[in-house]
């Protein structure tokens, strides 16, 4: 299957969806692409053998890094997790829908990928973490809800011998968390792979988020270590052979050649050692944001490549809707693009700055294992959705209007190589900080003071881009 078959030009409408002209399409009687989202949890740019790690081991990883397009300035829309994997779904900044930080939720009235994708014909799969909202039947921000046909979920992080919410049924698993993920996905997959309809499988790891506890095989691995890095460590490793299993499945099933196998990480990593860049994980800075990524393609991108052009988690929806020939009729202002020249090596440089915002809210404590215990106990003893008076079984609804004029937190404008930071605290008093990423990688010398042109130019841009998502925030783009 060559370029040209896939840049045949189409039109037509079907259910919500306009089969854009100018978008990417398959040609008569060739299925459009299956696409498998990997993600995990709390894994750094560092946090890869092949970005030099001298101690962890992913061989699978770096066998996909070697043959497929690996991102190098890849970076998540937030610096935790709830907010980014709001931005995978939706393709926007999760400002924009009040998803401030971890444990806060998806808005119903947001468009998600899911959605989108089965409206043109895709069968669809979420498997491990979700962190969007309840996994609970009745949910108005389920997986099920959002657009997924099969889902087995996970509130939030989970780990060995996990229980997990089948379509809202809590059942309990025994085994380690990323091949409980992988091997459900699977699942999925061997039913759908034949099927004249393609699919998409959100496949969200629930590693290496702490508490660390890995499985003695991988932890055997890193003995001259410390405990607590040998079980680290050993999460990573089982996460990679787990990513193996999957990745060689899809050639088993003879389906890799025309499926996208997309990874990432939902933020920053733990150790400010490894994790790419200044900070780590809660920090606006570098190592807060910057994530492996990994994209394969064969028959889209026969060959391997390394990019440096600076991507987002917002750019993956926009992609894969121009990829798919998608587009929403009530679709409400993306922060991503699309990234289809960069897939065919035509784009050198992001034509769009990337906003990034940490709101100053309080984190919404989700423990998966006292949820999901409590929701098995409720449903054996006859109560099929448990507690219903829980917050997260509740949208966030638009019952507050927050002011256009002040951006509370931690904000970024990333326009490379130039990156500003604007920080306001509590009394309103902003602080700016402005470096040359291809400079000072290490965001250590602020430039601020020697190029004020620059920075109040920047400094411009970002308060439009930051009024605009207060904007969103405030519910303007659902009227």
């Amino acid at each position: 299957m060559n370029r040209r078959d896939f840049l045949k030009k189409c039109a037509g409408v079907a259910g919500g969806v306009v089969l854009s002209n100018s978008a990417l399409e398959v040609g008569i009687g060739i299925k459009r692409p299956n696409i498998v989202l990997c993600m995990a949890d709390d894994q750094g740019w560092g946090d890869m053998a092949y970005n030099g790690h001298p101690v962890l081991k992913t061989p699978n990883f770096d066998a996909m890094a070697a043959s497929a397009l690996r991102f190098d300035r890849f970076y998540a829309a937030a610096p935790v997790c709830s907010p980014t994997r709001g931005s995978v779904l939706t393709g926007r900044h999760p400002n924009r829908f009040g998803c401030f930080t971890a444990g806060h939720t998806l808005r119903p009235q947001e468009i998600t990928i899911a959605e989108a994708l089965k409206s043109a014909g895709y069968v669809t799969g979420h498997f491990g973490k979700w962190h969007l909202g309840s996994v609970r039947k009745g949910s108005p921000v389920n997986p099920g809800a959002s657009g997924f046909d099969t889902w087995l979920s996970s509130p939030n992080y989970f780990d060995i011998n996990p229980i997990l919410s089948r379509e809202g049924v809590a059942v309990q698993f025994q085994g380690e968390s990323s091949m409980i993920t992988v091997d459900a996905t699977i699942e999925f997959i061997r039913k759908h792979a034949k099927s004249p309809k393609p699919f998409l499988a959100v496949v969200w790891f629930g590693s290496p988020h702490g508490p660390h506890r890995a499985i003695e095989e991988d932890r055997a691995l890193y003995a001259n270590q410390k405990k607590k890095q040998q079980h680290f460590y050993g999460e990573i490793t089982c996460m990679d052979r787990a990513f193996g299993k999957l990745r060689k499945e899809l050639r088993t099933l003879d389906i890799h050649e025309n499926t996208i196998l997309w990874y990432c990480s939902d933020n920053g990593g733990l150790d400010s050692n490894t994790s790419g860049g200044r900070g780590k994980k809660v920090q606006i800075y570098e190592g807060g944001l910057r994530v492996p990524s990994l994209l394969e393609w064969p028959a889209r991108i026969p060959r391997p490549r390394v990019t440096n052009v600076p991507c987002n988690t917002s750019d993956i929806y926009p992609t894969l809707l121009d990829i798919t020939g998608v587009r929403m009729r009530s679709q409400p202002p993306l922060d991503g693009i699309s990234l289809v020249a960069l897939l065919d090596g035509e784009m050198t440089a992001r034509p769009k700055p990337i906003g990034f915002w940490f709101h100053p809210s309080v984190v919404r404590l989700t423990y998966s294992n006292r949820l999901m215990a409590a929701l098995l106990k409720a449903q054996k003893s006859g109560k099929e959705v448990g507690d219903t008076t829980r917050p997260d079984m509740n949208a966030d609804e638009i019952s507050r209007q927050y002011p256009e004029d002040s951006f509370p937190g931690h904000a970024a404008w990333l326009d490379w190589p130039w990156k500003l930071h604007r920080i306001q605290d509590k009394k309103a008093n902003v602080k700016l900080e402005l470096y040359n990423l291809a400079e000072d990688p290490g965001e250590q010398k602020d430039l601020v003071a020697q190029d004020t042109d620059r920075t109040n130019s920047m400094k411009s841009q970002l308060e439009a881009w930051l009024a605009s998502v207060v904007r969103s925030l405030n519910g303007k783009d659902y009227h």
